[in-house]
């Protein structure tokens, strides 16, 4: 049977829901999904879709880093934007977290994301 370990920082938001930061069975780390929330203050980032975007990758990182691992860990990421206008954004933020060869990604429009965030961020992870 699969050892199951819930992965938690400081360094990255609070979960505010019935969920982990993170999850990983043996050496997989299914990360949930990050909005741009502040972990010191739990404030949305607001100033700009940059800004959040920025925020977001920064609370990925924390976690990565948690679980033992690091962005260049990431195997697949999954971005929910809730205007696929700021997908060149996230494009130019993302090389600024991730090195050559990039993870596999999927982008998605939404209505809507919590707390009325304009992009979020969920990635799996493989460590060791």
């Amino acid at each position: 049977m699969p050892t199951k370990t819930i992965i938690a920082t400081e360094n990255a938001p609070s979960a505010i829901g019935t969920y982990s930061q993170a999850v990983k069975v043996d050496n997989t780390v299914y990360m949930s999904g990050q909005i741009p929330l502040v972990p010191a203050t739990m404030e949305m980032v607001t100033e700009s879709f940059e800004a959040q975007a920025v925020q977001v990758f920064d609370n990925l990182k924390a976690v990565a880093e948690a679980a033992g691992g690091s962005m260049n860990d990431l195997v697949k990421v999954t971005i929910l934007l809730t205007d696929l206008a700021n997908f060149a954004t996230v494009n130019e933020v993302m090389a600024r977290y991730f090195e050559q060869p990039y993870p596999a990604r999927a982008a998605y429009a939404v209505k809507a994301l919590p707390k009325d965030a304009d992009i979020e961020v969920e990635a799996v992870m493989v460590v060791g």
